[in-house]
Parts: C-alpha cells; sequence; structure tokens
C-alpha cells in the first residue's frame, strides 16, 4: 500500500525552480524597493550659476575670434549684423553639444549634465537620485527655438522699435501701441524671471524659465568627480578689482593740502620741503621764473637814458611777472615803469 503511494506521487522537474524564480522575482522586487527610502539629491546652485557664465563668456570667446576674421572688412559693417552672428553662435553650441546628448562647455567644466525630469516622475522612485534619461528630441528643438531664435527675435524687435521711434508720442497709435506692448511683455518676463529665481534659490531646480517650461533639470554627471573649474585666481582680481575702484573713487574726494598737513610730521626731509613751499606761489602752485631784475642805481644823463631804455627793452624777463600770475604783477610792473620815466624827465629839467 505505502509502494503504490510512493509511485503516484510524481517529482518535480529539474527546472521547475527557475520557473518559480521568474515569477516571484517582480514581487520580491517590488517589496525591496517599497521597503528603500529615496535618496533626497540636491545640486549645488553655486555650480548650476557658474555653468551659465562660463557658456556666456565662452560664446563671448567665440565672438571675438570670429570678429578678428572680418577685421579687414568695412568699419561699421559687422555692427549691423551682430544679432546674426550672436544667433550663429549659440546655434553652433547647441548643435556641437545639447543635440548630440552633450553638455555644453559651462556645463561640462562643472560636472552637470541635463535630465529628462517627466521620466523621473514617471518612474517613480530612484536609487541614487543621478540616473535618468536625457532630453527627448522634442525638448531638444524647442530649447533651439527658445534660446536661439528666442533671443533673436526679441533683439531684432528692439532694435527695429528703436530705429524707427515707436515709442515717441507723435507716432501713430499702432507704433505706440506695439511699443506699449513690447514694454509689457518685458516687463512681465522679467518678474517671471524674478520669480524663478526665488523659487531657483528655495529648491534648487531650473535656472531659468526654458528649463522650468521643458522639465529639463541640471544634475551631476559623475557622482564622484568635482567641478573642474577653480574660483580662487577670479575671487582674487574682482576682490583687487573692487579695492581698487573704491580707491579712485575716493581720492578725488580727499584734500591734498590737509592730507600733507596730515603726513609732515612724519616726513623725514623737513627742510626741503619748507623750500619748495617757499619757491611755490601760494595761488597756482606753480615755480616762478625770475619776477624781478635788480638794476642798481645810476646817475642817468640824457645820453644814458636812451641806453637805459634800450637795455630794459632788450632784457623780457626784467620787469615780468611770473608765468601764472602775469595779470596779477602787470600792473606793479607798470607803476615802476611810469615812476622812472617820471623820475628821469625830472631829472632833465632840473639838468
Amino acid at each position: 500500500m505505502s509502494g503504490s503511494s510512493n509511485s503516484n506521487v510524481r517529482l518535480p522537474a529539474e527546472d521547475a525552480w527557475l520557473h518559480t524564480y521568474k515569477s516571484l522575482l517582480p514581487q520580491w522586487k517590488s517589496i525591496s524597493y517599497s521597503h528603500q527610502s529615496i535618496i533626497p539629491i540636491s545640486i549645488s546652485r553655486v555650480n548650476q550659476f557658474d555653468a551659465g557664465r562660463l557658456d556666456i563668456e565662452m560664446s563671448a570667446m567665440l565672438k571675438e575670434q570670429l570678429v578678428k576674421v572680418f577685421s579687414l572688412m568695412k568699419p561699421g559693417m559687422l555692427f549691423q549684423y551682430e544679432a546674426e552672428l550672436d544667433a550663429f553662435l549659440e546655434f553652433l553650441i547647441w548643435r556641437f553639444s545639447i543635440w548630440v546628448d552633450k553638455p555644453t562647455p559651462g556645463i561640462a567644466l562643472m560636472n552637470l549634465r541635463y535630465r529628462d525630469e517627466r521620466a523621473m516622475e514617471a518612474r517613480g522612485k530612484v536609487r541614487t537620485g543621478l540616473e535618468g534619461p536625457g532630453l527627448t528630441v522634442a525638448q531638444k528643438l524647442w530649447y533651439c527655438v527658445a534660446t536661439v531664435g528666442g533671443q533673436y527675435i526679441w533683439a531684432r524687435l528692439q532694435s527695429f522699435s528703436a530705429f524707427r521711434r515707436w515709442g515717441d508720442s507723435e507716432q501713430r497709435s499702432v507704433a505706440r501701441g506695439a511699443w506699449i506692448l513690447i514694454q509689457r511683455i518685458e516687463g512681465l518676463y522679467k518678474a517671471a524671471s524674478f520669480g524663478n529665481l526665488l523659487l531657483f534659490l528655495y529648491t534648487g531646480r531650473y535656472r531659468n524659465l526654458i528649463e522650468r517650461a521643458l522639465r529639463a533639470r541640471l544634475v551631476y554627471g559623475s557622482p564622484n568627480m568635482n567641478r573642474a573649474v577653480s574660483f580662487e585666481y577670479m575671487n582674487r582680481q574682482l576682490v583687487w578689482n573692487e579695492f581698487s575702484e573704491m580707491l579712485l573713487l575716493l581720492l578725488p574726494l580727499l584734500n591734498s593740502s590737509s592730507m600733507k598737513k596730515l603726513f609732515s610730521p612724519f616726513s623725514k626731509d623737513k627742510s626741503s620741503s619748507s623750500k619748495e613751499d617757499d619757491l611755490t606761489c601760494p595761488i597756482c602752485q606753480a615755480s616762478p621764473t625770475v619776477p624781478f631784475l635788480a638794476l642798481p642805481y645810476t646817475v642817468i644823463t640824457a645820453l644814458g637814458r636812451g641806453v637805459l631804455l634800450s637795455q630794459l627793452s632788450d632784457v623780457p624777463n626784467a620787469m615780468s611777472p611770473w608765468s601764472q600770475c602775469s595779470g596779477m604783477l602787470a600792473s606793479q610792473s607798470n607803476d615802476s615803469l611810469q615812476w622812472r620815466s617820471k623820475a628821469l624827465n625830472k631829472y632833465k629839467g632840473t639838468k
């Protein structure tokens, strides 16, 4: 009886455990992920701002090199197409970075990359916070339209409206209304950008309105790598620049005479400074020439009178004033000449 019961029991197949493992594996993963806490990821706001600044500097360097190519052309011709030149450079940076799933130069130096945040919300749970797909084709195209096309159209619209003087009150109502509409749009955009900046400082996501509209977030490209740019030298340079600008602002406001009096007790050579003060004009602070030429008093005869006058005429600086005080001393020299001529006439009459 027992032998027949053992013969009726069927043994499981050799690969039965494999089928059981495959059927229970999804349930086991869901249970393990449900108990796992989501790791919060925080991207440095300074790195994101520095990445944008480096991209701007890179565009400026490329523009400078491109302008040198047209240095031999007609002056002022390239200025007319400055908006097209900026749009062309921005398109080149977008084409060889974001379009091919690579970060821009500034973003790469800061160890960052773009990630589609919509895919992460659909996924739900993440393990490290840095995984996730890049931008889709639609996001890349809209990014190009907003950054390259939007900036170009806005720059051209502003230059055209300023050239046509839409803001003048003498213009037609249509042009005046278009100018007011442009100003309101610009004001709304600045207000929205300011609000986005406050949100970015609070959450650390989406530096500008374009990234927020496209849900393109900057995350670390590699979790174990620091940023490749050090700003220590730049910080020192900024400090010295601000210090020099402060000195240039304050030095003209200081009184030179009061500063000389303040530091005069600490000066070593006091005799030379006193001599220099005696030799300088108290009005214009200039070094004078010989103010007067002393002539000996002699008895002048009728013949010697003409010789004396010829000698005085040959000496230009005999009674000339100082170089910068001629107006003040001219009257003194004229009085002295008149006195001498009167003396000569009186002597001639007595003769």
